[in-house]
């Protein structure tokens, strides 16, 4: 029985996100079934994802795994899957993992990004790729915000109520904002883990920023007050992209994976 990690990328527009639900297509179940067809191994493989990304959002470099005695190559995985997979996943990557390696609880860290499209009038090819914003935003006031999340810290103000975990304090390595060639605002948040929406909320935090409804000194408050109330909106999920997770040294056999 061979652990095999495939690298992932997908539109999560068309999804009820990652995880495998009754109701509603998943990025899981579809994969699943890809490789059941192509392997003719039954039940459905137990397939371990980095993380649960919710209905519409995107993922760049998406990590998963899987146990199989599948006799084909692991490197012809990614070109044999393809004839049984939709055109909006792909599997960029495959290889040998260790037999104790899991994509998610191997996980040291992982970075997402947030993209506003922030313009006079809607760009119709951003549609489900952007939040549309159409008052300019004070990017270097957002910028001066987002180091206040760096650090360590208890991160209750940035997670969705009722979300069940067992700690919300969480290690912030990244929180940046850059404005790509096209104008678009691209907030980068990477961590250790993350709570229920916490990019989202972190997103719509420095997007009140922008827009002078808070202050790079409130950002600093609320994170020490842990009130939800106080940080700003959630952005929907089509602005976010899972873009990469990191592993320990020695996870992957016959190749890294990223």
């Amino acid at each position: 029985m061979k652990n095999i990690a495939l690298l992932l990328r997908y539109d999560g527009t068309n999804y009820h996100g990652w995880q495998s639900q009754k109701n509603g297509d998943t990025i899981q179940d579809t994969v699943s079934d890809a490789i059941t067809r192509l392997t003719g191994e039954r039940p459905l493989p137990e397939l371990h994802g980095v993380g649960r990304t919710d209905a519409g959002v995107h993922a760049l470099n998406y990590v998963a795994n899987f146990l199989s005695e599948t006799r084909i190559p692991v490197d012809r995985l990614p070109y044999a899957l393809k004839q049984f997979l939709p055109d909006d996943i792909s599997v960029l990557a495959a290889t040998g993992a260790a037999p104790d390696f899991h994509a998610r609880f191997s996980c040291l860290e992982k970075r997402y990004f947030y993209k506003i499209y922030s313009s006079r009038t809607p760009d119709p090819f951003m549609k489900h790729r952007a939040y549309f914003s159409p008052i300019a935003l004070d990017v270097p006031l957002m910028q001066e915000a987002a180091a206040n999340v760096i650090g360590k810290h208890d991160f209750s103000c940035f997670q969705a109520t009722g979300s069940p975990t067992k700690t919300s304090v969480r290690t912030v390595t990244q929180c940046q904002v850059e404005t790509d060639r096209d104008g678009t605002i691209i907030i980068s948040v990477a961590a250790d883990g993350f709570l229920y929406n916490m990019v989202r909320i972190i997103s719509g935090t420095l997007y009140y920023v922008g827009l002078h409804k808070l202050s790079p000194n409130d950002v600093t408050k609320m994170i020490e007050s842990g009130d939800r109330l106080e940080a700003g909106v959630t952005l929907p999920p089509y602005g976010l992209y899972l873009e990469r997770a990191w592993y320990p040294e020695g996870c992957f056999i016959g190749g890294e994976l990223l």
